[in-house]
């Protein structure tokens, strides 16, 4: 990943918080446009707010143990590491980088991103 080609944007959120209040998927507001956010085996991902399927809203889904996002509407599965269909429809999620280090963490948009209208 070309950590220069993104502008990054720190987030209000931790582990501890998703895990004591029981949210694996959690909604975070960047630059105007929600993203979704979760932890899967010891990392964070970035991903869009909506199935590209039928716009059912990812943070009523799931992550399954394979690393799947699950949609809450049609059950359609997209990889958590880089948004490619894993049910077999001919989709594909977008998903945004994030890091964590001491100072918190971040999530990366491209430079030049307009958010939606």
């Amino acid at each position: 990943m070309d950590r220069e080609k993104y502008t990054w944007y720190k987030l209000s959120v931790s582990e501890t918080e998703i895990i004591q209040h029981g949210y694996p998927i959690k909604v975070v507001e960047v630059n105007g446009k929600r993203i979704c956010i979760a932890r899967f085996q010891h990392e964070w991902f970035g991903f869009a707010y909506t199935c590209p399927h039928s716009g059912g809203i990812l943070a009523d889904g799931f992550i399954d143990f394979k690393g799947n996002i699950v949609c809450p509407l049609h059950s359609y599965k997209f990889n958590i590491q880089n948004g490619r269909n894993s049910s077999g429809e001919d989709y594909f999620l977008k998903t945004y980088p994030v890091v964590q280090n001491s100072e918190g963490v971040f999530l990366g948009l491209e430079n030049g991103f307009q958010p939606e209208e």
